[in-house]
């Protein structure tokens, strides 16, 4: 395929990634607060006025706007364009991973929905379940659903007795059931052994904020949504580096 059809492709991938990455913004706002996703329509948090769909145009409006209110001209949070860009490259990554192939568009939902979860458990210290389980059947459709179900199953059974192990041990709960549902996704997109590599990337980049924000405590849920993307982009290299560790 022509260079120039690739780059152009592309272009509308990130533009429909940045729609998406639009909707992500009202799920991460509304869910955590119990609130509809589809009614009412999107208005100002700060003077409640409903906004003109040339507002919600994705990254441009708040650019256009010098991220100000057009009605009350209050601040509007470097969320919005951050969240829209975020899964403009999302989709793009796994466009050029993946090419334009049937499953394409249900893997790219199943990492915004883990898009959504990074936002809402940094910003509540909570993981709601219908977006949760929204990753995990988007990650089950695929090619081989059988095999994806089967890794889900193991890779969530195996994390829920580790944590069950851990919390009889710790006399204290040590895992939350967000972690198990997760660790599901993560089987389901990465398969075996790469979701090895993912638990262990994970733990590695969460290491740094656990040590600067000990008192507060760090969510573990975005470092594993993190891993997973990066290991799926890079799953030859991941297996590769699995194997140079245990063999050498």
């Amino acid at each position: 395929m022509p260079e120039t059809i690739l780059i152009e492709i592309a272009l509308i991938i990130f533009i429909f990634g940045t729609m998406i990455g639009s909707f992500l913004n009202v799920v991460i706002y509304r869910i955590p607060k119990d609130e509809s996703i589809v009614f009412p329509a999107s208005k100002c948090q700060s003077c409640q006025t409903s906004l003109k769909w040339y507002h919600n145009i994705p990254i441009f409006s708040w650019v256009f706007l010098g991220g100000k209110c057009a009605f009350c001209k209050e601040k509007i949070s470097a969320q919005y364009p951050i969240v829209e860009f975020l899964t403009g490259v999302i989709f793009v990554s796994l466009y050029f991973k993946l090419d334009l192939v049937w499953y394409l568009p249900f893997v790219a939902a199943s990492f915004a929905a883990l898009l959504a979860l990074i936002m809402i458990d940094f910003k509540y210290m909570a993981v709601p379940d219908n977006v949760n389980f929204a990753a995990l059947i988007f990650a089950l459709v695929q090619p081989e659903f059988l095999n994806g179900l089967i890794y889900a199953a193991i890779a969530a059974g195996g994390l829920y007795l580790i944590g069950l192990l851990s919390s009889f041990l710790a006399r204290k709960q040590a895992m939350g059931g967000a972690d198990v549902i997760v660790a599901g996704t993560m089987g389901a997109l990465l398969g075996f052994p790469n979701f090895f590599v993912a638990i262990f990337l994970s733990a590695i980049l969460a290491m740094i904020p656990a040590l600067i924000w000990r008192d507060k405590g760090v969510p573990f849920v975005p470092f594993l949504a993190l891993a997973t993307f990066i290991v799926y982009l890079y799953n030859a290299e991941a297996a590769q580096l699995l194997e140079f560790i245990i063999y050498g």
